[in-house]
């Protein structure tokens, strides 16, 4: 692996393989997200030494997304801690698509915190006072990852506002429940918000690597992440990041993932790496094409899935 790594061509090679993969769409329900350049295609490497490699459109930004929801998740874990957080939220895969109105039977808890569902809970408990207040966390949160302030997409976040129809009914029916508390158009404000603010794959690679890394920023040196909540962050990665395509990644990749519709796709080797990997053309699972492929690429080629032999010695 190591000697690869060091390769200069290594990811060029992969980039060039699947430029040729032009199946998918653009996402049609967030209007803006439709004005993408379907031909950007990105992948960035981050070793936990800080290395990076990368290849492609590097310099293109585009919204976080549901990528966002491991780090949120993170925030209601440490702010809040476990027990509460388990009483709200549940850790089921559910087989179901992303935006599965579908609650658990008998508690009514989202199945997990990686579906829209189970982000919109956690949005609800985001620290502030004020709309202000609690976009400054957000910004501060994405910061001590990426080791920059993140930028915000106004149009964006302007455009999963007025069309989020179908999570504005979650947050009602969750509200019925008393599985919110709260405002919930706020609450929906806020997690537009967390959706809207601006990445390239440079950041999520650099995501990726500091929670591989104990949750420790490998550029910055800043804890990120309380390490005591790295299990619960990367296992929920693992068994629901990538909504109901979860049960194949595991089998042909084999590390905590997570994907956004606008096109990225973050993975975690733990210990050695993050990935970050951006093209727009989704499949109709709301997962990036050829993201897959470069992952089941490298997969194939670094042997990092966690389940192999070699990496379970």
């Amino acid at each position: 692996m190591e000697s690869l790594i060091k390769s200069e061509n290594f990811l060029e090679n992969i980039l060039e393989k699947f430029l040729v993969e032009t199946s998918g769409k653009l996402p049609a329900y967030i209007p803006e997200l439709s004005k993408a350049r379907p031909e950007s295609f990105a992948i960035s490497i981050v070793t936990v030494e800080g290395k990076i490699l990368q290849a492609g459109d590097i310099k293109t930004f585009f919204t976080i997304q549901s990528i966002a929801k491991p780090l949120v998740h993170g925030l209601a874990l440490e702010t809040h801690g476990r027990e509460k957080i388990l009483n709200m939220v549940g850790l089921e895969p559910t087989g179901d698509s992303y935006n599965s109105i579908r609650l658990q039977p008998g508690s009514h808890r989202p199945y997990n915190p990686m579906v829209n569902a189970g982000a919109l809970a956690l949005s609800s408990l985001i620290p502030g006072e004020n709309p202000e207040l609690r976009f400054h966390t957000l910004q501060n949160l994405f910061e001590r990852y990426i080791g920059h302030v993140p930028n915000f997409d106004e149009q964006v976040y302007q455009s999963e506002k007025k069309f989020g129809n179908h999570n504005r009914a979650m947050g009602y029916l969750m509200l019925n429940f008393k599985v919110l508390q709260g405002d919930v158009e706020e609450i929906l404000d806020d997690y537009c918000k967390e959706c809207s603010f601006l990445v390239n794959t440079t950041d999520l690679a650099l995501i990726g690597a500091t929670l591989a890394n104990g949750g420790k920023n490998p550029l910055t040196q800043k804890q990120a992440i309380d390490p005591e909540y790295l299990a619960d962050i990367l296992s929920v990665m693992f068994t629901c990041g990538m909504y109901d395509f979860a049960g194949e990644w595991a089998y042909k990749v084999g590390i905590p993932a997570k994907s956004g519709v606008s096109g990225g796709i973050l993975g975690v080797v733990p210990g050695k790496m993050g990935i970050g990997v951006y093209s727009p053309l989704l499949d109709s699972r709301g997962n990036s094409v050829r993201g897959i492929k470069v992952f089941q690429e490298l997969a194939e080629i670094l042997q990092f899935n966690i389940f192999k032999s070699s990496n379970l010695l």
